[in-house]
């Protein structure tokens, strides 16, 4: 079974959770694209639901797959989010952001009741960092932002290489929201929620790939089957 087959088998898994009248967050990336379109299917076949998508790539998705959408204007919860993420520990805390929606992301989880991370199970690991940590940042400033950065990295004890994300044709990546995304190479990160408090304090710092006490379960597919991970801790604020 290839990656794309345990990313559809995770989203398929996660759909058993979703029930008619749901209010819906709809997650970015490919595991969540799978998770969007097994959702049409329902909803052709008669759920009735409604969904806020992260990006406006999910919104398109969405639309083409006959999924309702609304806005956080509109109402005043989610019931549910479904999304991916980049890596996942054991306590649930992830790492997202690699196809820089995260601000999104995390707006939307944090008005879900619960998260449902969905993955492949190549994205459980048991120290976070080795997948790049986004960082979205204003262009204004950005110098003095990086250097804000780099002293909140030393002051928790990690470090490694930043660079701005360039997109496919070469130029700065620019997210939905018109920010940058810096990328820092941090290889481990020993003390995730300090790490998340101290990038959230900085002025520049618009939002972090740290999501830190947003994930209810996580979803993983592997060669032996479906995982199903609940969180060992009571939802708490994120920072």
């Amino acid at each position: 079974m290839n990656m794309d087959q345990l990313k559809r088998q995770a989203a398929a898994r996660a759909l058993e959770e979703v029930r008619d009248g749901m209010q819906l967050g709809l997650g970015t990336g490919s595991t969540a694209k799978h998770f969007v379109e097994l959702l049409g299917e329902r909803v052709a076949a008669g759920l009735e639901v409604i969904g806020v998508p992260t990006s406006e790539a999910t919104r398109a998705d969405a639309e083409r797959c006959g999924v309702k959408l609304t806005t956080l204007d509109e109402i005043d919860h989610l019931d549910l989010t479904i999304d991916g993420a980049d890596e996942i520990d054991a306590e649930l805390n992830l790492i997202k952001g690699g196809g820089g929606a995260l601000l999104r992301e995390k707006i939307v989880a944090a008005a879900s009741d619960r998260m449902i991370v969905i993955a492949d199970d190549s994205k459980w690991v048991p120290t976070l960092g080795k997948f790049p940590l986004p960082v979205e940042v204003i262009p204004f400033g950005l110098g003095a932002t990086r250097r804000a950065i780099e002293k909140a990295f030393a002051e928790c004890g990690v470090s490694g290489e930043m660079a701005v994300r360039k997109a496919k044709d070469g130029h700065v990546f620019v997210t939905d929201g018109g920010h940058w995304i810096v990328d820092a190479q941090l290889g481990r990160i020993a003390d995730p929620p300090g790490l998340a408090k101290a990038l959230s304090a900085i002025p520049g710092v618009v939002e972090h790939g740290l999501f830190i006490g947003l994930a209810s379960s996580a979803v993983l597919a592997g060669g032996d089957g479906i995982r199903v991970i609940e969180r060992r801790k009571p939802k708490g604020d994120q920072e």
